[in-house]
């Protein structure tokens, strides 16, 4: 099989196609400041955290709040799996929509960053609660992590965007039902190539940035989980195996699934329940070649499997170079 040549290094360099038409922004944009002249400010327990995490945005934000150890300074309020309403918003968002914008006329979303003081948002932009929970909850003190570090911010959002077009677009083109065989195999090229270049970059370092873990490893481990749990069930066994054929990069995925901040807060039952409830799209082989055991990082183990997991997927051997270089099977 041909190999794909390695594009460069995608944090530097990032390729990787944008979409047609960008979405439109979301209404609410504010931002925490560093004080009280800028309105939103740092204060303990006046913020909170709305998030399913079954959704990946959701699951940025409760990363990054784990990391950041916030338990006793910004609540969190877990929204289900699923959304309840016919939109696909939350009925127990809609009060603070409606107290957001009068008669507000989208879904009522999460993520959601909202403000006890006045019972309205603050925020549904995520890129942005990122920052400023890393930037104003955290890290300011000698023991907290530097998650989002002073002079690292375009590499950052160029992680972001790797992921967001890179793997996560391409993927879901690649097993995009309808699409000519052409336009498959183009977009799974471009995910493949994205794939080796994250593959070249931690074969020499920890993190996807170095040596310390930031807000791009939590955006790239999420985008690794949803290859694997959600895109994978469109794609064939044969691009599910090439995917697979990177050991540094899932090596790494493993790595931080073991982490306390990481594998606790993946609900792999709603991840599953979510995608059943959205996706149109047509499943195909690759829905039984499972990359890498997620749930053995999970509270919830092997016994949340949902009822459409009709077979227990079969793992792939994922495997790591040893000192040698020479890949050898993880245990």
């Amino acid at each position: 099989m041909e190999r794909l040549e390695p594009t460069p290094d995608p944090v530097r360099h990032m390729t990787a196609a944008r979409p047609a038409s960008a979405p439109s922004l979301p209404l609410f944009r504010g931002r925490i400041g560093c004080d009280a002249s800028s309105g939103y400010y740092a204060s303990v327990r006046r913020y909170r955290l709305h998030l399913s995490l079954s959704c990946p945005h959701c699951l940025r934000i409760a990363l990054t709040h784990s990391l950041l150890g916030l338990d006793d300074v910004l609540p969190v309020e877990l929204l289900p799996a699923v959304p309840d309403r016919p939109d696909g918003g939350y009925s127990a968002l809609r009060p603070l929509y409606e107290a957001s914008s009068h008669r507000y006329p989208g879904a009522a979303v999460a993520p959601v960053l909202s403000d006890d003081w006045t019972g309205r948002i603050v925020s549904t932009h995520t890129p942005h609660i990122l920052r400023d929970l890393a930037r104003h909850f955290g890290g300011a003190g000698a023991d907290g992590p530097a998650l989002y570090p002073h002079g690292a911010e375009a590499e950052i959002d160029a992680v972001g965007r790797l992921c967001a077009y890179g793997i996560n677009e391409a993927a879901q083109r690649a097993g995009q039902a309808g699409a000519d065989a052409t336009a498959r195999r183009t977009a799974l090229g471009s995910l493949l190539r994205t794939l080796d270049s994250l593959e070249s970059r931690l074969a020499s370092q920890d993190c996807v940035l170095g040596d310390e873990i930031t807000i791009g490893d939590v955006q790239l481990w999420v985008a690794l989980v949803q290859l694997d749990t959600v895109h994978r069930w469109h794609l064939d066994a044969d691009a599910v195996h090439r995917i697979a054929g990177h050991p540094h990069l899932w090596a790494y995925a493993r790595r931080l699934a073991a982490h306390p901040a990481f594998g606790p807060r993946l609900d792999l039952h709603g991840i599953a329940r979510r995608h059943h409830a959205d996706c149109r799209g047509l499943e195909a082989a690759g829905a039984a070649v499972q990359i890498l055991d997620w749930a053995v990082h999970t509270p919830e183990r092997a016994e949340r499997v949902t009822g459409a997991e009709r077979e227990a997927p079969r793992v792939l051997p994922v495997l790591e170079p040893d000192d040698m270089g020479v890949p050898r099977a993880l245990s």
